[in-house]
This record gives structure tokens, C-alpha cells and sequence, in this order.
């Protein structure tokens, strides 16, 4: 028999050890965890939209209409017409000729790499894109490369290998980091070069740019410039799933190719129904947005005063790095001793010496509760 057990012990002996924690929610911000009221700052519910009336009641009439699953892939009976609604709203917002709903977005990265590169093309990635992006450089058939995070430099060395297709992958928004890719030098590199830009904006859309529309809009970058992009519906939205919006022909091949599209159970139709009701939110109620951009700034002036190390971030993730994964586990217990869930980040999903605390803000919370987050984090780190 393997020795998965010796294994689990090692993780564990390193300050790896992960586990699920049940939460029950009882306000936008807040939730209780075997018997203790927590102030939570480790959501990617950045809008604070997963509770609005709104939303619950267009969950609520889309069960009615539809019942709760879709009950087969979109290309069998897993399809209705709020689907096709919801993906030509999204289109149209992002100024995209069409997008295609997954069911989740690691479906939606690996699917469309997979789909789009064959083996005499190449695929190039950032070093801290996110798993669902490397995984889909991984499982094509195409020869993957990886860049130092940000290295235009090195990039540009990588284009030069000769391809069939050639393939830049980026995050928008780097969901560890809280730092936002070059987009423009990305895009014109990619434009020299004869590649195409993939730019999946998971924490971007809805956060940034105009609108909500992202960190692509913000760079002010068109569909030709970034032909593929790829966004998520459990974040911002406050729903579930994930899209791939781009050009009318490029889409179509998904639609036809993509194995995790094809072969997939298709989002629940009532969550379609929800994430309409969001989307309009998302354009109609800048303020959340304006209010994120204050807390931010508020959350950022007071951890630099106490001498934390931030990263160099003006988004809502705003990473306190600790370095040891022990650390940074103590550090999380002990706030969440004080009344606030703040979660641990330790490799594999950060670079080994990297560990931290991810905090991340979200419109729901008031200034109040960020003072009291600084002075547990004073409490506890200095």
C-alpha cells in the first residue's frame, strides 16, 4: 500500500495542512464558525453582491421557471434561453462580438488552450498566472513555456521561437499579488510578434476599469488587441461560473471544440437568471466600486504605519507577507481568535519564503471594521 498517510504527516509537519471550515453566513461580512462570530477579510465577493435581495430573488424565480439543474451539457437539453441572454449581455458590456457560459473558470481556461493550440504551436504563460492557466498549458499539446512574472524581456525572447500559433497567457488581476499585468506592453509585444493575448480578469471584472469592465478595459485594450478573455461570475458577481468572450468565429470553435464545454454539465439556469440580475447591479451601482477604491486606500495608509510588508497593490487583495508558512498559519489562528477570518497563503500556491496573510476588502465592509482589522493586525504581527 502507498504511504499517503506519512505524506499527510509531512504536510501537516510543514504548516501545509489545509481544511475546509464551515462557515454559516449572517451578514455580507460576516459569518459564524463553530460557535464564534467572525468579521470575514478573505472573500472574493469583492461587490458584496452574493446576498443582494435582488440577486436571492432572481435565483428564486429562475427555480421557479426552470427548476434546479440544468440536467445535460449545453449541447444536449442543459440549454435555455436566459443562457443565451445572459451570454449576450456579457458580450455586449465588454465589447465583444460573443461569449460562451462554463461551469466553472478552471473549465474556461483549460478548455479554451486546450481547444485553440495543437502541436506545432506554443503557449506562453506568466510564472504567477493562476493554476487553471498553467494546468491548460500543461494538458494541450503544445509546447508551454513560462516567463519570470512581469519580464517583458524574457517574453520577447520566447515569441521569437518560430510556431504555427503563438499563444500569450496572463492573469489581469494576480489574484496573490494583487498586481495588475502590463497589458499594453503585453498586447503590443504580442501585436510584434504575431501572437494572440488570453487575459483571464477573474478579480478584475466587475472591480476595475470603466464600468466594472475590468483591468483589459482599463488599459484600454479592444477585442483585436486581447482576442480572448476570460472572466468569472463567483467573484465581483456574486453568483457562479465563468465565460470566455471574444471574437464572433473564435468563439464558435469553442463552442464546437472545447471538451470541458462539450462534455460538461451546463451552469443551472436559475444561477444564469441571478448573475443577469448582477450584471446590471455591477453597471448600475458604481458606488460599491468608489467605496472598494476608499477602503483600500484606508486599509493601506494604516498597514504601512504599523510597518507591515504589503505588496505593491491598489486592488482589494492586499497580501501582508510573512514568509514562513508557519507564520503566516499562526498569524491567521490568532486573528481569528480576535473575531476575524483572514486566510493563511502558503506554497504551492505561493512561491516557497512567500507566505502570507490575503487580506481582501469588499464593499460591504465600513471603515470601522477596517480600523479593527488594523488593530488585531497590530495585536498580532507587531
Amino acid at each position: 500500500m502507498w504511504d499517503i498517510a506519512s505524506e499527510l504527516e509531512a504536510l501537516r509537519d510543514a504548516g501545509l495542512w489545509r481544511q475546509t471550515r464551515p462557515l454559516e453566513p449572517t451578514g455580507p461580512v460576516t459569518a459564524t464558525c463553530r460557535g464564534r462570530e467572525l468579521l470575514v477579510f478573505c472573500s472574493n465577493d469583492y461587490l458584496g453582491l452574493s446576498g443582494h435581495p435582488a440577486i436571492r430573488e432572481a435565483f428564486r424565480q429562475g427555480v421557479d421557471t426552470y427548476g434546479v439543474g440544468s440536467g445535460a451539457a449545453h449541447l444536449i437539453t442543459g440549454h435555455r434561453p436566459v443562457h443565451d441572454v445572459l451570454e449576450q449581455e456579457l458580450a455586449t458590456w465588454l465589447g465583444r462580438d460573443r461569449s460562451l457560459l462554463f461551469s466553472t473558470g478552471y473549465m474556461a481556461n483549460v478548455g479554451t488552450i486546450a481547444s485553440l493550440m495543437m502541436p506545432e504551436d506554443l503557449v506562453l504563460q506568466d510564472r504567477l498566472n493562476h493554476a487553471s492557466l498553467l494546468d491548460g498549458g500543461w494538458l494541450c499539446r503544445a509546447p508551454f513555456e513560462r516567463y519570470p512574472h512581469g519580464d517583458l524581456e524574457t517574453l520577447g525572447e520566447q515569441l521569437q521561437r518560430p510556431a504555427r500559433r503563438k499563444l500569450v497567457v496572463t492573469d489581469g488581476l494576480f489574484s496573490m499579488d494583487g498586481d495588475i499585468a502590463p497589458l499594453p506592453e503585453l498586447a503590443a509585444l504580442c501585436a510584434g510578434h504575431g501572437a494572440a493575448l488570453m487575459v483571464d480578469d477573474a478579480h478584475g471584472i466587475g472591480v476595475m476599469g470603466p464600468g466594472g469592465r475590468g483591468s483589459v478595459a482599463a488599459a484600454g485594450l479592444s477585442q483585436e488587441q486581447v482576442p480572448l478573455l476570460v472572466g468569472t461570475l463567483g467573484k465581483a458577481f456574486g453568483t457562479f461560473g465563468a465565460f470566455v468572450a471574444g471574437p464572433e468565429a473564435w468563439i464558435e470553435w469553442l463552442l464546437q471544440r472545447a471538451r470541458t464545454f462539450v462534455f460538461t454539465t451546463a451552469p443551472p439556469p436559475a444561477v444564469a437568471s441571478a448573475t443577469l440580475a448582477s450584471l446590471r447591479l455591477v453597471q448600475a451601482e458604481d458606488w460599491r466600486r468608489r467605496h472598494l477604491e476608499a477602503l483600500v486606500a484606508q486599509f493601506r495608509h494604516g498597514a504601512l504605519s504599523l510597518g507591515l510588508q504589503l505588496m505593491p497593490s491598489q486592488t482589494p487583495i492586499q497580501p501582508i507577507i510573512l514568509g514562513d508558512a508557519a507564520r503566516a498559519v499562526d498569524a491567521s489562528q490568532a486573528l481569528e481568535r480576535r473575531g476575524f477570518l483572514v486566510t493563511a497563503i502558503r506554497p504551492p500556491t505561493v512561491p516557497q519564503g512567500s507566505a502570507r496573510l490575503r487580506v481582501t476588502l469588499c464593499a460591504e465592509h465600513d471603515e470601522t471594521q477596517v480600523d479593527r482589522l488594523l488593530s488585531a493586525l497590530e495585536d498580532v504581527l507587531c
